[in-house]
């Protein structure tokens, strides 16, 4: 197994100091499904009218734990308690009727051991794909969680779900209303096997405000995609991802659809997230951001965004500190969207660096050398043919990631 014996360069100076959400309890356990000494088992208990939206991969081959959330997450009954169970070393995916018996196994003790409806009990794995779950580990280890009745907080919670993660992930923001001021707080893991597809890893969003369940939903999914949908680690994209949100409404105040404040207080929280994830990408050294501007539309400015950040070339010149902004115009040529050599201008950070089917008369080698010494690094194109734009996020490409994917599962 991958020995993870260093901390990004790109980690924030600490986890952040997130209060309690009322409605919300978390429990953890070291289960030893994967991992000896650490926990591995997250419960997040959640009071009786809690509302809960979700996205998932869209993988063909993601596990069943995805399949069963997707079948729950459409269920409008919130008058019950309900559970998030999540373990890590361990995917279930690709599993067969195993893995289906495991996640069935798994919600239904849930559910009986707090006493809801398995409908109401939502599960994630996450770790090694193709090896049988040993559930009852985890069984064992939520009977002892629920009887223990000790509430720890979200910082222990991030901590169990880790797997090639290098720090726990969290986020808080506080948003004013005009009824008052709520809290949303979230937790992340993903370092690796992560690109854009219906979320990008194991996500969990909790607020004490009341959200109706479609309202919710049309938050999570429409903030998604300019999130978590535009960050690439490696270009792979999971079996597991998923993205959950509970809305507890133990503040007793109300957010409607389309109230701004809301919005931009989550959007703020699931960029930070994404950012967070990106910053752990397996081996990084280098934080990248990319924006296209001036694409025909959407659609071509992400696909040509994709198309740098998921380049082995691109991303192993930036590792090395090169500034190959000739391999930034192969990415743009061979994405498949529109583009036109002597639109194009390249910059990196505020440095032109190309335009005109050329390099720009005022650029330089030394330039761009220098500016590749940054730990975060800016790539922009400005195609000329529209006023569509798009940022994406991503990390470089290092020897250490190769060690750390060499060496997963042995």
């Amino acid at each position: 197994m991958a020995k993870i014996e260093k901390v990004s360069p790109l980690a924030p100076a600490s986890f952040p100091d997130i209060p309690s959400i009322k409605g919300v309890n978390f429990s953890t356990a070291s289960a030893g499904v994967k991992y000896q000494g650490r926990s591995d088992v997250m419960l997040a208990v959640l009071d009786p009218g809690t509302e809960i939206a979700g996205v998932f991969t869209s993988s063909s081959t993601r596990s069943f734990a995805v399949i069963d959330c997707e079948e729950k997450i459409h269920l409008k009954d919130s008058s019950s308690g309900a559970a998030i169970v999540v373990n890590s070393g361990n995917a279930n995916a690709f599993t067969g009727y195993r893995g289906k018996v495991s996640v069935e196994t798994i919600t239904s003790m849930a559910a009986e051991v707090l006493n809801i409806p398995r409908s109401r009990v939502f599960s994630s794995s996450t770790g090694v794909i193709g090896e049988e779950l040993p559930h009852n580990l985890i069984i064992d280890a939520l009977g002892k969680m629920v009887a223990d009745k000790t509430k720890q907080d979200i910082f222990e919670a991030a901590k169990a779900i880790m797997t090639t993660d290098t720090y726990p992930k969290g986020s808080v923001r506080k948003v004013l209303t005009d009824q008052g001021e709520i809290t949303i707080a979230g937790i992340a893991k993903g370092s690796g096997m992560i690109a854009p597809n219906m979320a990008t890893m194991l996500v969990y969003l909790f607020t004490d405000a009341s959200v109706k369940k479609d309202a919710l939903q049309s938050y999570l999914s429409e903030i998604n995609e300019r999130t978590f949908n535009s960050i690439s680690v490696d270009g792979d994209t999971s079996t597991s991802d998923t993205v959950l949100m509970a809305a507890t409404g133990k503040s007793g105040i109300r957010i409607e659809k389309n109230d701004e404040n809301f919005s931009q207080g989550l959007a703020s929280l699931m960029t930070d997230l994404a950012h967070q994830v990106v910053k752990d990408g397996e081996g990084a050294s280098k934080f990248i951001e990319i924006n296209i501007v001036n694409a025909r539309n959407k659609t071509d400015a992400k696909t040509h965004a994709k198309s740098i950040a998921n380049s082995p070339l691109v991303k192993t010149a930036i590792a090395g500190e090169d500034p190959n902004w000739g391999r930034i115009v192969m990415a743009i040529g061979k994405s498949g969207a529109q583009a036109e050599r002597d639109k194009i201008k390249i910059f990196f950070g505020d440095i032109l660096v190309a335009e005109k089917g050329w390099v720009a008369p005022n650029y330089s080698e030394e330039l761009g050398a220098q500016y590749m010494k940054n730990t975060t690094i800016k790539i922009s194109v400005d195609l000329g043919l529209g006023e569509a734009n798009t940022t994406f996020w991503t990390c470089d490409f290092t020897n250490d990631y190769i060690s750390i994917n060499a060496d997963y599962r042995s």
